[in-house]
């Protein structure tokens, strides 16, 4: 989702305006904390959408896999909030951190996993290493 949603390139007005609005405007500002999250006015609606889907997929049993998926999602979202805003100490956290950071300060259109890093090695979306991009760490 962040990789073809959050930085979906589009020329339409209407389209580029909802990007910036849930994602474009943390690149903007990204260790101001109001800007870390989705903002309430689209997360609702869309989480009430996700779980409609749900229901019509699974029926009642949906509602299950909808907070299954909100607890992932609150997850990926305390890690990325985490990224921006808090002093990591531990190895996996300081490995979150820079993996994230990289995506904002090298390349936006790289390292675009939060919690699950090894889908940029999937992807290929993976900035390799920093001394090859003509970056010392």
């Amino acid at each position: 989702m962040h990789r073809y949603l959050f930085h979906w390139d589009c020329e339409r007005p209407a389209v580029k305006w909802f990007v910036y609005l849930i994602h474009g405007n943390h690149h903007t500002n990204p260790n101001d904390p109001m800007r870390g999250l989705m903002p309430l006015a689209v997360s609702v609606p869309v989480g009430g959408l996700i779980w409609l889907a749900f229901l019509a997929l699974m029926g009642a049993d949906g509602t299950w896999l909808f907070l299954g998926f909100m607890t992932g999602y609150v997850c990926y979202d305390t890690v990325h909030f985490a990224c921006h805003q808090w002093t990591m100490h531990s190895r996996v956290g300081k490995m979150f951190k820079r993996h994230h950071m990289r995506h904002h300060c090298v390349n936006e259109n790289a390292n675009f996993a939060i919690s699950a890093l090894f889908w940029d090695r999937v992807f290929g979306s993976r900035i390799r290493s920093l001394k090859r991009n003509g970056i010392q760490e």
